[in-house]
């Protein structure tokens, strides 16, 4: 294991899920777990023992939800990433976890592959949300506007990001926002996901994002979905 391992804490209630998920994360030298914890508080006291580089947090834990405990937990580990690793796929828990300082949202049923990437690119600094919960991220943030959040004047004033995008980019744009793959892209305009990968990176280019996520939220925000 290289001694550049990233450092990680899961926390989770439920045993069986702790020990399979490490048994899941040792297998990969870029990983090691340091430690778990089954709820909040022992959460809190093992992030400031641990000093992981990064939390596995459930949301459904025992008295206080992981969502709730993110304040404490970013105090008592302040370089420590958080990644949720829930089975919740309500988009408040979504919303309320990134709000509170989360640096992704991914449901249980990912793959082991598509964990360790989605690790990776948390410690990138990039934005990480399982696919399925993209158009939901979308909905809440679209929700918050209609309650009253109006979108500052100078934002209105300013070029909009979206006039340098083709219009096959916007329709690509408009499919991420709905929380689809590539894949799903590639299939609904017959052409092939190398391609649709290409036109990804360029909206992302264009539009100076680093993930697609947030792609996703500033087409909801310029009413693009």
């Amino acid at each position: 294991m290289s001694d550049d391992a990233i450092r990680i804490l899961v926390v989770d209630d439920h045993t069986l899920f702790r020990r399979g998920l490490t048994a899941l994360l040792s297998r990969d030298p870029r990983f090691k777990v340091v430690g778990d914890a089954a709820d909040a508080g022992q959460a809190q006291r093992r992030a400031a023992e641990l000093q992981p580089d990064l939390i596995l947090l459930d949301n459904h834990l025992p008295g206080v939800n992981g969502v709730d405990a993110l304040p404490a937990l970013r105090e008592a580990a302040p370089q420590a990433r958080v990644l949720m690793l829930t089975v919740s796929e309500d988009e408040n828990d979504l919303a309320a976890a990134l709000r509170a300082g989360a640096c992704g949202y991914l449901l249980k049923t990912i793959e082991g592959d598509a964990l360790s990437a989605a690790i990776d690119a948390t410690m990138r600094g990039e934005d990480v949300v399982a696919p399925e919960m993209t158009a939901k991220l979308v909905a809440a943030f679209k929700a918050l506007q209609g309650a009253g959040a109006e979108p500052a004047a100078a934002a209105d004033a300013a070029p909009d990001p979206l006039d340098s995008l083709s219009q096959r980019e916007r329709e690509i744009l408009r499919e991420i926002a709905r929380g689809a793959s590539n894949k799903e892209i590639a299939r609904t305009f017959a052409i092939a996901e190398t391609t649709v990968k290409i036109h990804v990176q360029h909206i992302l280019r264009k539009l100076n994002l680093n993930t697609r996520v947030r792609a996703a939220v500033l087409a909801a925000e310029r009413g693009l979905v």
